[in-house]
């Protein structure tokens, strides 16, 4: 994918109301993270997406993508949706690009979102990576949310073993009800929401979750 095609593909629509509070108690969660290293809340936005729940669509850039310059996520449902995405993100694809459909076809798959100043949340792409190794049948990605490649390009080298993709402007977090670092979806054989997760997971927790999607 060139960046002139990327620039074409990636953008966003804001979303007055939801997005900025999202990203408000985010924010909120993440200094929470700082103080009290856990992260808990009854409130329904900070579990993440409900089972059987379909992916939201959505198209990323990987860290290594050759984007530069406008690389906001394509959370597009259609054609011609302005900043959301020229093409519907579905339509996304490339060697560089995580698409939120080709992982739904390529389930079972965890989808973890990480915020890369919080160590604690960080870290838990290690325990992915190992779970990785060791169930070769389910597809693991990992979106560094508000970041931008060069970040996500380093996260990926302090913790290989995930691919790793990026959420410049937060807009697939925000469709993912991510609130809480780290967040995973886990991903059915159908290809539907099996569950998420808020806060970090241990070895055990994890692989209950992963004999549940396989």
């Amino acid at each position: 994918m060139t960046a002139r095609s990327s620039r074409r593909t990636f953008g966003r629509v804001p979303r007055p109301g939801r997005g900025g509070v999202l990203l408000a108690v985010f924010v909120v969660a993440v200094l929470g993270w700082i103080t009290l290293n856990t992260v808990r809340s009854d409130s329904a936005g900070s579990r993440g997406l409900p089972a059987g729940t379909p992916l939201p669509a959505f198209a990323v850039p990987l860290a290594d993508s050759p984007c530069r310059g406008a690389c906001d996520a394509n959370v597009a449902t259609r054609a011609g949706q302005g900043s959301a995405g020229a093409e519907p993100a579905c339509d996304v694809r490339g060697a560089h690009v995580l698409n939120s459909c080709e992982l739904a076809a390529g389930a079972p798959a965890v989808l973890a979102f990480v915020f890369a100043p919080v160590a604690a949340c960080r870290d838990e792409l290690d325990l992915l990576a190992r779970a990785r190794a060791r169930h070769p049948s389910v597809r693991f990605t990992a979106v560094a949310v508000r970041a931008d490649g060069a970040k996500a390009r380093a996260l990926a080298r302090a913790h290989p073993g995930v691919p790793v993709a990026y959420d410049h402007d937060g807009a697939v977090a925000d469709e993912y009800a991510v609130v809480v670092c780290p967040t995973i979806t886990f991903i059915g054989r159908d290809g539907r929401v099996a569950g998420s997760t808020v806060g970090p997971l241990d070895e055990r927790g994890l692989q209950t979750w992963l004999a549940r999607i396989e």
